[in-house]
């Protein structure tokens, strides 16, 4: 099956000069249709940055973004408005993404108009309550009317999941989604997004800073780990939650606490040699991660740049050090 979605060697860098700073730096993965991949990574690895370029809203310093197989720089102004429609984006402040403005009626019945979904009148307003009962703001004749300062956040954020749904996208870029919602509704903001994904055949990228909702969310998917803007692992979501080979993901699985007190008890802790992330400016040589990882091999890891290389278990690691240690975090 052809990918959905392929970036080839995705740089980005920003600043002038001397001043310029690689967010990005040569990314390359796939998403087949119908997949669930999660980005993961701690914050300023690049993730954002990654999402915001795949759903067209920031040009690549260098580098390919295809979609369905087309390169979307190459797209005239037609085929691009297409690509937009087909990719959407949920950002992570559900209320600085929506116009405060506007009641929920405008911000749906907006782009179903503009991209003539429906006709206006009493078509458009159906099809606006029929996108917030999808997405369980119920009874919704009580929702379209307010603002968005009216509503909480968790409801904030499901409306601009309904308005992403607005002009039946194929792919969503879903941009730590539920970061700044209350914990005791994002498993249910999940579970709305798993569903969505089922009944309306869209495939997710999934961004967030943690690997517990990666688990959760893409269980039966792939998780992509960054740091500083590099790969550094990817893989099938549960051969990488299980057998982790890169020592950054190894640690950051360790922080995800376990709910169980006997896993808890038990449960390996990687002692990095260094709390501090490098600076952008100043990145380290080798291995971005080598002053940080207890793995260290003077003249290995600092020398050059490790390529990600194929696992025979599935997926990729930037590891040649560990590239074949297979590592329990349980003791």
């Amino acid at each position: 099956m052809a990918p959905i979605l392929e970036v080839r060697n995705l740089t980005k860098q920003f600043g002038k000069g001397k001043e310029r700073v690689t967010a990005v730096d040569s990314v390359s993965f796939a998403i087949e249709p119908g997949e669930t991949v999660c980005l993961v990574g701690e914050s300023g690895c690049g993730k954002s940055t990654t999402g915001r370029m795949v759903a067209g809203l920031l040009e690549a310093t260098s580098g390919e973004v295809l979609f369905e197989g087309k390169n979307i720089k190459q797209l005239d102004s037609t085929a691009f408005r297409r690509y937009r429609q087909s990719v959407q984006i949920i950002h992570q402040d559900p209320y600085s993404s929506l116009n405060p403005t506007q009641t929920i009626r405008q911000i749906l019945t907006a782009p179903l108009l503009r991209h003539h979904k429906v006709k206006p009148g009493a078509a458009a307003e159906k099809r606006a309550l029929e996108l917030l009962e999808v997405v369980d703001l119920t009874p919704a004749r009580d929702v379209i009317d307010k603002y968005p300062h009216q509503l909480s956040g968790g409801q904030r954020q499901r409306v601009a999941v309904a308005r992403a749904l607005t002009v039946d996208p194929k792919f969503i870029v879903a941009d730590e989604a539920v970061s700044m919602v209350d914990v005791s509704i994002r498993v249910s903001i999940l579970t709305m997004l798993a569903r969505l994904k089922e009944e309306f055949h869209v495939t997710f990228l999934f961004i967030t800073h943690d690997l517990a909702l990666a688990k959760y969310f893409a269980w039966e998917g792939r998780i992509t780990v960054m740091y500083l803007g590099r790969i550094v692992e990817d893989g099938p979501t549960q051969r990488l939650i299980t057998d982790p080979r890169h020592p950054y993901t190894q640690a950051l699985l360790s922080a995800v606490p376990e709910a169980d007190p006997e896993l808890a008890q038990h449960k390996r802790q990687i002692e990095l040699r260094d709390a501090e992330i490098p600076s952008l400016l100043a990145l380290p040589p080798g291995c971005t991660f080598h002053p940080r990882c207890p793995y260290f091999v003077p003249g290995q890891c600092d020398a050059a740049v490790p390529p990600l290389e194929a696992l025979e278990v599935g997926g990729r690691v930037a590891c040649p050090v560990r590239k074949q240690e297979r590592v329990s975090l349980l003791v």
